[in-house]
């Protein structure tokens, strides 16, 4: 397993649309198996492939909940409803933090890493990650939907 670099703004490909994935192999496991490391490492609840610079539609999501581990593989939400707004930062912009809104529930649509497609459903923080990995996978950062930054020390318990 390897700790990959992650990316930070204002790299390129942070604001790319990515590619779809069409190969499911040894490589992409590996690739998977090394992205959930870099995101524990960093201590993050969800990282996409751009972030560590890859251009496909990549990203995994764990927020340390019944569902543990999400591979998402060519995601899209094919439902959302109701309105949330919460915190979000991201491992791109380390020390940054804003208000965002997000749909309340999400159901998405992906493949796993042998390319099985499959649905979740999520409300809440983990319905929040999805939408912002997905984000990710479009080329579009949380801070353009945020309502308002935090300052410096807000976000501390």
């Amino acid at each position: 397993m390897a700790i990959l670099p992650i990316v930070t703004y204002p790299a390129p490909i942070l604001e790319t649309v990515c590619q779809p994935v069409t190969v499911f192999d040894r490589k992409l496991t590996k690739l998977l198996n090394d992205m959930y490391d870099t995101m524990m490492a960093a201590d993050g609840v969800g990282l996409a492939a751009p972030q560590i610079g890859i251009d496909q539609q990549i990203a995994i999501v764990d927020i340390g909940d019944r569902h543990g581990r999400i591979e998402l593989i060519n995601p899209i939400i094919v439902a959302q409803s109701g309105e949330q707004i919460g915190p979000e930062g991201c491992l791109s912009f380390p020390g940054l933090f804003g208000e965002v809104k997000r749909f309340q529930y999400v159901k998405v649509r992906a493949q796993n890493r042998r390319g099985r497609p499959f649905e979740i459903e999520a409300t809440g923080f983990l319905a929040r990650a999805l939408q912002h990995e997905i984000d990710h996978l479009h080329g579009i950062l949380f801070t353009s939907k945020v309502i308002r930054y935090y300052e410096e020390g807000e976000m501390d318990g």
